[in-house]
């Protein structure tokens, strides 16, 4: 278990097109809040849309994004992937598979029964995660437990990460 006073920086990659996806990124990340720091594209990074109506160029917003979450990712000790949808959001695939091969640990959190593919998600997104929830009680549940996490002090990096100790996971 990880020392209580000690919170680990947690980026949370999901879609954020739709006022509804927006609402539900701010209501899991206030929920997850208690037990990381939250890094939110979305509230911390900004929207590209905001950035071309302050006068950046199409490319220069895009750029800044891309920068600022990049950035984010590497200072952050885990990804949670939202994962509902018919297929699984362009950006967060991106932001796990980055995520992954900078060997930062990856979580799932999928709700939607929906699949592109008839035996699942695409496996090249499946098989970056540790794990995927698929209710809120499990994965507030294994947030709240500290799970695999191992750290010493507010600067050490991440000693260990086992998904695999917690009681309340969902199989992939």
């Amino acid at each position: 278990m990880r020392p209580k006073n000690i919170k680990l920086t947690l980026y949370l990659a999901a879609p954020l097109f739709s006022k509804s996806e927006l609402d539900y990124n701010f209501k899991l990340a206030a929920k997850l809040q208690k037990y990381f720091n939250i890094f939110l594209p979305q509230r911390d990074g900004g929207l590209m849309l905001q950035y071309i109506k302050s006068g950046m160029s199409v490319q220069e917003a895009s750029r800044v994004v891309f920068d600022i979450d990049i950035d984010a990712i590497d200072k952050s000790d885990v990804v949670l992937a939202i994962l509902d949808g018919r297929t699984v959001d362009e950006g967060v695939a991106v932001e796990v598979g980055y995520a992954y091969a900078k060997k930062i640990p990856c979580i799932g959190f999928q709700t939607d029964p929906r699949r592109l593919l008839p035996v699942g998600n695409n496996p090249m997104v499946t098989n970056v995660l540790e794990v995927i929830f698929q209710d809120e009680k499990s994965l507030l549940s294994w947030a709240a437990s500290g799970c695999g996490f191992r750290r010493t002090s507010p600067d050490s990096p991440l000693d260990d990460f086992r998904v695999s100790d917690c009681n309340t996971l969902s199989s992939k």
